[in-house]
């Protein structure tokens, strides 16, 4: 009793703040910048972006015809692995009163399953097949929100834009592929008090096993098929596709570096702390850099533990397998100065001075003087390098005046 009266004062205090804020959302944005102080943000956000294209007072979702959804779910990858798990969408639909839904990345409903009460009701507002559920269509829904966060996500009762949708609660998670990409989202939604905190984790674990079965059903396209992407990243910055450069911003190139630097991989709060650390910053611009490396890779990084299913090539990486080698020749010749170097990363600080420390001490524990001058070049003020060069040039060699003269230089400053 206790549960359901807590239900039945946060739909009462959401229904007071769509009241007050829905019809405001549509004057000038210093109206707006109060909107949010009791909402979630990205729920007030979302209202804000939809009421450009969705009526709050339409009644159910704009629909596609029965043939164009029949055709997209019968090539859906996401078809098979829903139809090994049909039993169990069943069990839950039929047990604990809820309508499952999956739709495609564009926010298509393709599949539905429920009892036929439950059923009956979500048709009503076209929750079917065929039924578009995207913002720019249906407003604020957790299906939105989850196609556009890349994350799970919760709407309860007026939380949604469309009023007709208030007597509902949605729980939704995106599906991806193997290779990163979102094929669409599931959806348990039931009556606003029927609400229940372990919801969520039912969807996570179907999510899990359709991603698990798309895993073995759907390989990924080899390496040796793909075209690599050229990453370079000491004393420059800068990626390419068979000499088209990707339009990546600096913290796109930051993750693209750490996950080529790392193959095992990273768990999205390792990544976070190695790219912003102590910094407060939202997970909404944490996954939208993520969301937009991906798309640049076409796919190309694994979710849940982000790990490159692209083929890269790195120049630091190639500097460290070539030091691995004892080849310290070739570990110079990709070395071409420090790490992003602009970068502020705690995670790029950390290889940077990792790979400076490791190709000094290769040329200082070497004995071709040619190393040592080389990597003077890099390093001009650092004088044990350059008395380095000089020990092992020959009395006579002609270069032994550039090692004086650097050596000079940096004693001097």
């Amino acid at each position: 009793m206790s549960q359901r009266s807590d239900l039945r004062r946060r739909r009462a205090t959401l229904e007071d703040e769509w009241s007050r804020w829905v019809p405001q959302l549509k004057q000038p944005a210093t109206v707006r910048r109060s909107v949010g102080r009791t909402l979630r943000p990205e729920v007030s956000e979302s209202w804000a972006r939809s009421l450009s294209s969705v009526d709050p007072q339409r009644d159910s979702a704009p629909a596609l015809d029965d043939r164009s959804v029949a055709e997209r779910w019968a090539a859906s990858p996401l078809r098979r692995p829903l139809d090994d798990l049909s039993d169990e969408l069943h069990s839950i639909a039929d047990d604990a009163g809820f309508v499952t839904a999956v739709t495609d990345a564009s926010g298509t409903i393709l599949f539905t399953r429920g009892g036929q009460t439950m059923r009956r009701r979500a048709e009503r507002v076209n929750f079917a097949p065929g039924g578009r559920w995207d913002e720019p269509a249906m407003g604020t829904n957790a299906l939105s929100l989850a196609l556009r966060t890349d994350r799970p996500s919760t709407v309860f009762s007026a939380e949604h834009l469309v009023s007709a949708l208030h007597g509902w609660v949605c729980y939704c998670a995106p599906v991806h592929a193997p290779d990163g990409r979102v094929l669409g989202v599931l959806d348990l939604s039931t009556t606003w008090d029927r609400s229940h905190p372990l919801a969520m984790s039912t969807v996570r674990t179907l999510v899990s096993a359709i991603e698990g079965r798309l895993r073995t059903e759907v390989p990924i396209q080899r390496a040796a098929d793909a075209v690599p992407v050229r990453l370079r990243c000491l004393g420059a910055e800068s990626a390419d596709r068979a000499g088209t450069p990707l339009l990546l911003r600096p913290r796109q190139l930051e993750i693209l570096t750490l996950l080529a630097l790392e193959p095992d991989g990273f768990t999205p709060e390792r990544l976070r702390e190695a790219l912003y650390g102590d910094r407060p910053v939202t997970a909404s611009t944490f996954k939208a850099e993520i969301s937009h490396l991906r798309r640049a890779l076409d796919g190309g990084i694994a979710p849940r533990r982000y790990t490159l299913t692209a083929p890269v090539t790195c120049d630091a990486v190639d500097v460290l397998r070539a030091l691995e080698r004892g080849d310290i020749s070739t570990a110079l010749r990709h070395y071409r100065g420090p790490l992003l170097p602009r970068s502020e990363a705690p995670g790029i600080v950390e290889w940077r001075a990792q790979l400076e420390v490791a190709v000094r001490e290769a040329v200082l524990a070497g004995t071709d003087p040619g190393h040592a001058l080389r990597y003077g070049e890099r390093a001009p003020y650092d004088a044990e390098v350059h008395e380095h060069a000089l020990r092992l040039l020959a009395p006579h060699d002609r270069r032994r005046p550039i090692a004086v003269g650097r050596l000079s230089t940096a004693l001097r400053d």
